[in-house]
């Protein structure tokens, strides 16, 4: 039982940052990989099947919210479903190793261009957003 409350609140957290637009599997794959102790292809074969529903829900709420640009989406989308394709046929050939020492460098780098952007660069994000506001 405790296992099932565990794996909810995982979930829950996953499903926060996957409707704020950032991704669940940023909580969820290490999660399932440290907490759970599974293997990394399977603890990402569970996020992508539990990002279905969260990218559902999240594109409905954002769409209502006028937050997304749909004349963008098509040149995103596009190269990165294609670019998907050979990187998961890729991570099924590396070993476990290379997959979860790629992956942990990969939040690290995202983590420090997070921490630049945060410190660097939100003064004149401010200052931006406060112009188109007032456009």
């Amino acid at each position: 039982m405790i296992r099932w409350i565990a794996y909810a609140l995982v979930g829950f957290a996953g499903g926060i940052l996957g409707g704020m637009g950032m991704g669940g599997g940023t909580i969820l794959i290490p999660a399932l990989y440290l907490i759970f102790s599974l293997f990394q292809r399977e603890a990402q074969g569970i996020n992508l099947i539990t990002f279905l529903p969260m990218a559902v829900i999240a594109v409905i709420m954002h769409s209502k919210n006028k937050l997304i640009e749909w004349n963008k989406v098509f040149w995103l989308a596009v190269p990165a479903s294609i670019t998907s394709l050979f990187a998961s046929y890729f991570s099924g050939k590396v070993s476990q190793n290379v997959l979860s020492v790629s992956f942990g460098i990969f939040l690290i780098v995202l983590g420090i261009f997070q921490i630049v952007d945060l410190l660097f660069f939100k003064n004149n994000k401010k200052q931006t957003g406060n112009n188109q506001n007032n456009s």
